[in-house]
């Protein structure tokens, strides 16, 4: 797992990390997908991220098998399924998160046919009234 950082290290180590996959969050139908390890890197470091630059607890975003994080200040949840979840695909939330495209978008053509597999699909699921905050916080940094 990757090491715990905050401040500005965490955001060199975002950028390092989306660098090493942004070609393919650009293009992923003409680019290979990433090794596991680059996407697990950039997809946790990002989550990290926003957590750090939106602290809080109301809305949990989830990023399947890698990352879940709570974001956005707000009402605490303390117990059972949270009331605000933001789920993405990989691809979907490095997209998002980089800025090519917002989760309002990706969210209405979901489904999408895979691209190079698993990895490669754009699902993002967007449930409760206070999911879509964590559009106000994307992209993490201008556009790589």
């Amino acid at each position: 797992m990757s090491q715990k950082l905050s401040g500005l290290e965490l955001t060199a180590a975002t950028t390092k990390a989306m660098a090493a996959v942004a070609d393919w969050v650009d293009d992923p139908e003409s680019q290979p997908v990433p090794s596991r390890q680059k996407l697990a890197d950039a997809v946790r470091r990002s989550a990290e991220l926003l957590a750090q630059d939106a602290p809080g607890n109301a809305v949990e975003l989830r990023v399947p098998p890698f990352v879940a994080v709570q974001c956005v200040a707000g009402p605490v949840h303390r117990r059972g399924n949270p009331p605000n979840v933001v789920q993405c695909s990989p691809l979907a939330w490095l997209r998002a998160a980089a800025g090519v495209e917002s989760l309002t978008e990706m969210s209405e053509r979901a489904g999408t046919e895979a691209v190079g597999g698993p990895m490669g699909k754009i699902s993002v699921e967007l449930s409760g009234t206070r999911a879509s905050e964590v559009e106000r916080h994307l992209p993490l940094f201008g556009r790589h």
